[in-house]
């Protein structure tokens, strides 16, 4: 008998792992069974079991391989050097995040933003997950705070707001866009942009730089 070979496991793990997200994405986690899976997938349960004992193992691996993808995008647009301006910055993440699984669609629909949301939805009633999220969330937070203080010694932000806030509202407006976008469909990255753009701007001098000064 000829050897598979470890490409061909892979490839084949991909394939149940994308299936099942897409039957995730649609139903919810729990109203899915491992026979809409199959179904999605078009293998045998055989086939499907060599990979995951069960729809919790299932559901765990694409829970985990997700919030990696998120803070993995997050922690490598917060790293650049220089950064963009913030509203260039938080649509670059958004970009990136979107063109993470970029042939996982569902009748036209782009799966990832309501898979993401499924996934926030899981780490609340299970405490593993919810570990690996908010270790995630640690390590992202401690990247974008440091972008912050950056924007600070430059003056494109505020100095007198702790960059931990300021950090956190950045990363809370790309984790909403995502939320608006499983919702109420997709919309382009600008939008974001634009959006930000607009809240930071000031009518009057009242931008307090990293000396404490007030400039334009």
């Amino acid at each position: 008998m000829a050897r598979v070979s470890q490409e061909h496991l892979d490839a084949r793990r991909r394939q149940i792992l994308d299936g099942a997200a897409r039957c995730f994405a649609r139903n919810g986690f729990h109203a899915t069974s491992m026979q809409d899976v199959l179904k999605e997938v078009d293998l045998s349960a055989g086939a499907v079991y060599r990979y995951f004992s069960g729809k919790e193992e299932l559901i765990s691996a694409i829970v985990t391989e997700v919030l990696t993808e998120v803070r993995d995008t997050f922690e490598a647009a917060g790293r650049q050097s220089p950064p963009p301006p913030p509203e260039v910055m938080v649509g670059e993440v958004m970009g990136r995040m979107l063109s993470l699984r970029p042939g996982l669609v569902d009748e036209g629909r782009a799966v990832f933003p309501r898979l993401i949301v499924q996934v926030w939805a899981e780490t609340l009633r299970d405490d593993e997950l919810s570990k690996v999220l908010n270790e995630g969330l640690a390590k992202v937070s401690t990247v974008w705070v440091g972008l912050v203080e950056r924007y600070q010694e430059n003056g494109m932000m505020r100095a007198d707001v702790p960059a931990a806030s300021v950090a956190r509202t950045m990363i809370a407006a790309a984790q909403g866009f995502i939320a608006q976008m499983a919702l109420f469909g997709s919309a382009p990255v600008e939008v974001l942009q634009e959006g930000l753009r607009g809240l930071m701007s000031w009518d009057g001098p009242d931008v307090v730089g990293p000396d404490g000064s007030l400039g334009g």
